[in-house]
């Protein structure tokens, strides 16, 4: 059981021009989502920027980073950019961190930049909590080495596990992060990405991961916030990020359980 109450992010970081990205930041507002979240990646838009722009075309928005690198940034840099944004967002930046996505060391190199060893990574994200100060600090973590991390410095603990894990593979992971933070566990948010939600997966993600997954929630409004209420009540799931080609899809679901 958790005493947090749901909250919904929707990630993107594709935009033609200004104008179509405040457009979305202002319709991922209207929805009822609390959280705009930009991934780190070559191919989509620079994450501090994106959310700054589109704290500054919305007035309630969190915006976010869905997560950064922590190969590509030192954590003297993600402290410098994190205080300016919590300050012109009026506090309504999070920073999301991670060791990088098997694709990060490709943006590495393109960069110019070493990625270094998984255990350097690790210590890295470390560093980079212990430099910023008054933000919400979201590590996506599935390793042990990164869960130990998380589960001592953290405000949220995003399981960055594949979509098709099953929800007992889920609650082995789960377990994992119980022993680990200890005292700690019952005040962490525990968050879940969905790659897709809506009535069925579709057809290329059932072709790659199948049509069944913790990370692929499917039914009508009703059936995805029943499956949601229970996930919270059995694992503690409460925070939910889903892609934002999900947005309309998702948003009766956000409606029923936003907050509650």
């Amino acid at each position: 059981m958790t005493d947090h109450p749901f909250r919904f992010g929707a990630v993107a970081g594709q935009a033609a021009d200004a104008e179509e990205w405040a457009g979305l930041a202002r319709r991922v507002e209207g929805l009822g989502y609390s959280t705009l979240l930009v991934p780190d990646t070559l191919t989509t838009l620079s994450p501090f920027t994106a959310a700054a722009v589109a704290a500054a075309a919305t007035t309630t928005l969190r915006v976010g980073t869905f997560v950064l690198s922590a190969a590509l940034r030192t954590p003297e840099a993600v402290a410098w950019e994190t205080a300016t944004l919590h300050k012109l967002t009026g506090g309504r930046f999070e920073l999301g961190l991670g060791a990088g996505r098997p694709d990060a060391e490709q943006d590495a190199a393109a960069l110019g930049l070493p990625f270094g060893t998984p255990s350097r990574r690790i210590e890295r994200v470390s560093r980079t909590i212990d430099a910023v100060k008054d933000v919400r600090v979201l590590v996506a973590a599935s390793g042990t080495k990164l869960l130990s991390v998380a589960s001592a410095k953290a405000d949220t603990v995003a399981l960055g596990v594949p979509p098709y894990y099953s929800e007992e593979q889920l609650t082995a992971k789960l377990d994992e992060l119980y022993e680990l933070a200890g005292d700690r566990f019952h005040d962490l948010e525990l968050s879940l990405n969905l790659v897709s939600a809506g009535a069925e997966p579709p057809s290329w993600l059932a072709a790659r991961h199948g049509r069944t997954g913790t990370g692929m929630l499917t039914g009508t409004p009703a059936e995805m916030a029943d499956t949601l209420l229970r996930r919270r009540d059995k694992l503690g799931i409460s925070y939910v990020s889903v892609n934002a080609q999900y947005l309309d899809h998702f948003a009766p679901v956000v409606e029923r359980l936003a907050g509650t």
